[in-house]
Parts: C-alpha cells; sequence; structure tokens
C-alpha cells in the first residue's frame, strides 16, 4: 500500500482529541513523522504512545498556540526530533458561546487568540523554516460556521472567517518559497459540536445533504491529500468536507 507522506515531518496543533488525533494517527499511518500538540500533557502523550504502538514514529510537544513563544516551540520540536517540518496543520481551537448582547471580551480574546493568533502564530514559525528548504504544507481548519455564521458564536465564526482571508494571504506571500496553504471546512462529531444544545444541533443535521456529521476520522484523508505531493498545484483553496452542507 503506497503511503502518501513517507518521511515528511509534520505538527498537528490541537491533535489531542477529536478532528486534530485522527489527523496525526492517519499521518503516521501514511508515514509521516509527527508532532502531537495539546495543552493536556498527558493526553498528547496518550496520542503519540498509540502512534509508536502502531510502529509510527512521535513527539509530543505541550503548549498554547496562542502564546507567541511557546507556538515557536511547538514548532520547534519538529526540528528539534526530526531535523525539519515539511507540514502544518493549524487544528487548535476552542469555544467560549455567548449571544453577542452577553459576550465578555474575555469569551472574544480567548476564541480569536486561539484559532486566529494561534494559526498566524504557527504559521510563521513554520514558514521560516519551510522557506529555506523551498517546500512545505500547510492546511488550516475553518468551519461552516466560519463560511455562514452561527447564532450564539460570534467569536469563533470571527475567528474562523479570520482564518479563511488568512489563508489566502499566506498562500500568495509563501507561493514563492513553494509552500502551498490551503484550508478545510469540516462538519465532524467533536467535542465544539457535542457542546451545542441538541436542538440545534439537530437543526443543522437537516441542513446537511447526507444527513450525519462525520466521524472525525472522516476528516483525515482530505487533510492527508493536501499535505501530499498529489496537492503539489493547490494553494489558497478551501475544500468543504461536510456532507454537501455548503454546496
Amino acid at each position: 500500500m503506497e503511503r502518501h507522506l513517507e518521511n515528511k515531518v509534520a505538527v498537528v496543533t490541537g491533535s489531542g482529541r477529536g478532528i486534530g488525533r485522527a489527523i496525526a494517527i492517519r499521518f503516521a499511518q501514511e508515514g509521516a513523522k509527527v508532532i502531537v500538540n495539546d495543552i493536556d500533557k498527558d493526553v498528547a502523550e496518550e496520542v503519540v504512545k498509540e502512534i509508536k504502538n502502531k510502529g509510527g514514529q512521535a513527539g509530543a510537544a505541550v503548549g498554547s498556540v496562542a502564546k507567541r513563544e511557546e507556538a515557536q516551540k511547538i514548532i520547534k520540536a519538529a526540528v528539534d526530533n526530526f531535523g525539519r517540518i515539511d507540514i502544518l496543520v493549524n487544528n487548535a481551537g476552542i469555544i467560549r458561546d455567548a449571544m453577542l448582547l452577553r459576550m465578555t471580551e474575555e469569551q472574544w480574546d480567548e476564541v480569536i487568540d486561539c484559532h486566529l493568533k494561534g494559526t498566524f502564530n504557527c504559521t510563521q514559525a513554520a514558514a521560516n523554516y519551510m522557506k529555506d528548504q523551498k517546500s512545505g504544507k500547510i492546511v488550516n481548519i475553518t468551519s461552516w460556521a466560519g463560511l455562514y455564521g452561527n447564532i450564539g458564536q460570534a467569536n469563533y465564526c470571527a475567528a474562523k472567517a479570520g482564518i479563511i482571508g488568512l489563508t489566502k494571504s499566506n498562500a500568495k506571500e509563501l507561493a514563492r518559497y513553494n509552500i502551498n496553504v490551503n484550508i478545510i471546512a469540516p462538519a465532524a462529531m467533536t467535542r465544539m459540536v457535542e457542546s451545542i444544545p441538541e436542538q440545534i444541533r439537530n437543526q443543522m443535521v437537516q441542513m446537511v445533504p447526507l444527513r450525519r456529521f462525520a466521524e472525525p476520522e472522516e476528516m483525515a484523508p482530505a487533510i492527508v491529500f493536501l499535505a501530499s505531493e498529489g496537492a503539489n498545484y493547490i494553494t489558497g483553496q478551501v475544500l468543504c468536507v461536510d456532507g454537501g452542507m455548503s454546496m
């Protein structure tokens, strides 16, 4: 069986659980050496252990992408452990839902800092290594909420929409270094989706032509493709992996 990421070195932020965990495990199966990042050391090390038990190579990098110095250390962990960085997946995220009129400044800042600033922090740090290699793949994660908005998630929607603009800008700037920057918009059953009230969640499912949310593992193949040499001529694109919700 062909492995599409053989000997590549990848950093997957927020990969202790959910979509990030599924990406990290699938990357390792595809031959990549993976840095698993989470703010929870035990969770990150558990994923590393799982990858190693299946014959893969991985290391943990504990830290918050929202903090510039910690983000730089997360990226540097790939270079320190495996000598380079070929792939970055900006997946780390949180939600702090509240209606607009009741949202606090802290709720706004926490979500913007994690999603949008975190993507900027890690992308900048990784691109500084990738430009010297004259190659690299960066895959960011947005959401249907970033495309269409959602009640009670002004902070999350703004952050995810901002990531789309950031992706397109970075794709144009980094193309000269042979660095591809793309983005996927998933609709998967994660802890963040599960936190949405059931009634609203059921209404959301009715918007999906396939009538279900995906499992996190169903997001991984699309990200493998965008991180692989098969996507060498694709950059600045939003790939919706959402069961047809966005069509």
